[in-house]
């Protein structure tokens, strides 16, 4: 398998996991788990069940040295930022509001990388971006009449500008160029669980999972949205580059709209479906591109 097709797959593997984010979320919600409790759990199990697979069954060393620690630690706070301020965001905007301006950031990756970087943003990619916006915007099933709050959107930038500071970093900082994907992946997480600590004030406020079933949600939110996403996302990341994951990360709102058909019984409209379309076609515009990347 060529360099381009493992990226382009791995790229869309992130993103297609971490669209399952809503299907263990929203029950511990329901449950009455608090955002910041919600975050620990996943962090924390994944940064655990991380360290069980890496140390004893894959047996990597998970040694790093000073030039690494600080990179690691700057990487992780972007990541968790772009959590938190998301949830921020939600409570001024809609969610739905939220999640469509959030997909700004394979925009912004695109500017930094060509301001800071010089990289040339090719008419394909500009092309991808336009084409996948509008199918997101499609997706997007809002309220009539519902005014945008200017903190609301102000959150959410900060949580598009994060996630895409953490793409770009993963990709441009030296000291973790040549980490393998699975110990960056590890240690953003473990790092990142220090965020969550800090907020619920050294686990003071930490809301005790007291059923089995909030367990395995928890679980399951550990594993297939965050340690499946992101380390797939940082293997996209080193062979792709920035720009070209961060615009399969549309294929994120599929994965949403997949399982509300299927599970949910969500209506597939004709809006929705030409939605898709657009996604798939911006999508595939840059895996058939290969000297794109």
């Amino acid at each position: 398998m060529n360099t381009h097709i493992k990226g382009t797959l791995s790229g869309a593997v992130a993103s297609a996991s971490y669209g399952t984010n809503p299907l263990f979320t929203l029950p511990l919600y329901y449950a009455g788990i608090r955002v910041n409790s919600v975050l620990f759990y996943r962090y924390f199990l994944a940064s655990l069940i991380f360290f069980i697979w890496l140390k004893f069954i894959k047996k990597k060393s998970l040694k790093i040295s000073l030039k690494e620690f600080f990179p690691l630690i700057i990487l992780s706070l972007f990541f968790s930022l772009s959590s938190l301020t998301l949830f921020k965001a939600f409570c001024y905007i809609e969610a739905g509001i939220a999640c469509t301006i959030l997909f700004m950031y394979p925009v912004l990756v695109a500017i930094i990388m060509a301001v800071f970087y010089k990289e040339k943003i090719t008419k394909t990619t500009i092309f991808a971006i336009i084409l996948t916006s509008f199918g997101i915007l499609l997706l997007y099933k809002g309220k009539p009449d519902i005014d945008l709050d200017l903190k609301g959107v102000f959150w959410v930038f900060l949580s598009a500008l994060s996630y895409a500071l953490y793409i770009v970093g993963a990709k441009k900082i030296k000291a973790v160029q040549t980490m393998p994907a699975d110990k960056l992946a590890f240690y953003v997480i473990f790092f990142g669980t220090f965020v969550y600590i800090y907020n619920l004030n050294f686990l003071s406020k930490l809301q005790i999972l007291d059923k089995p079933l909030l367990w395995l949600y928890a679980f399951g939110l550990a594993i297939i949205p965050t340690i499946v996403s992101v380390e797939t996302i940082n293997i996209a990341i080193k062979l792709i580059g920035s720009t070209l994951t961060a615009i399969l990360g549309a294929l994120e709102p599929l994965t949403a709209i997949f399982f509300g058909v299927l599970f949910f019984h969500e209506p597939l409209t004709i809006r929705i479906i030409v939605g898709v379309m657009a996604i798939l076609t911006g999508v595939l515009s840059i895996v058939v591109n290969k000297k794109d990347c």
